[in-house]
């Protein structure tokens, strides 16, 4: 499906280990399924190599490239419409971390 402007891309920064829910299920898990719900064309989660937050602590590989808490990008692209709609549901959702809106143009 093609995406007409205004369209938007929102970043959703969080920690591999933050968990959701009394399950405790991977927060970027949940994150996704809301989307999915929330009819969302798309997203896609990333795990970083190395990084660091607003908490100023360094994430990065250890011995034998096990990290101790990777970063976690969640990037989505969609209407403006539709990325409002679910913000304040992912907003209650992601505690410590951050929600980025950019606006964007679909070129292909």
């Amino acid at each position: 499906m093609r995406i007409e402007a205004p369209a938007k891309m929102l970043l959703i920064f969080i920690d591999e280990t933050d968990t959701w829910g009394k399950s405790r299920v991977p927060l970027y898990e949940a994150i996704v399924e809301k989307l999915y719900e929330s009819g969302i064309d798309g997203a896609t989660v990333h795990s970083g190599i190395m990084g660091f937050g607003a908490n100023r602590r360094m994430h990065r590989k250890r011995l034998f490239g096990v990290t101790d808490d990777r970063p976690i990008t969640i990037t989505v692209v969609d209407t403006e419409a539709k990325i409002r709609a679910v913000l304040p549901q992912l907003s209650e959702m992601v505690v410590e971390g951050l929600l980025f809106l950019v606006d964007g143009e679909v070129v292909a």
